[in-house]
């Protein structure tokens, strides 16, 4: 829970991806060396995010990929239905 709200806080969030991550690492039976190997990011990389959530957006993508995860990120900042229909009226071509 965030400091202030029931709303998580960015670190909240950093903590619990780390933690999601290396679960999700450990039931797929990968050392965090194999996961480096196989996904091209440092090993170095790895162990600071399971550590402390920090990591690239690069790098977690490509770890997410290796853990069949990657379509997970398909749903981060897509406009809602209102928000495409907000962007309709003020778009060029329904302007007179």
């Amino acid at each position: 829970m965030g400091k202030f709200g029931i709303d998580k806080n960015p670190s909240d969030i950093l903590e619990d991806l780390a933690l999601r991550h290396k679960t999700l690492r450990k039931q797929t039976g990968l050392t965090q060396g194999e996961l480096a190997k196989r996904s091209g990011v440092s090993l170095g990389s790895i162990k600071r995010f399971e550590l402390s959530g920090q990591i690239s957006l690069e790098s977690l993508l490509k770890l997410a990929q290796i853990l069949n995860r990657l379509n997970d990120f398909e749903l981060i900042f897509k406009p809602t239905e209102n928000l495409k229909e907000i962007d309709k009226l003020f778009s060029d071509k329904t302007r007179i």
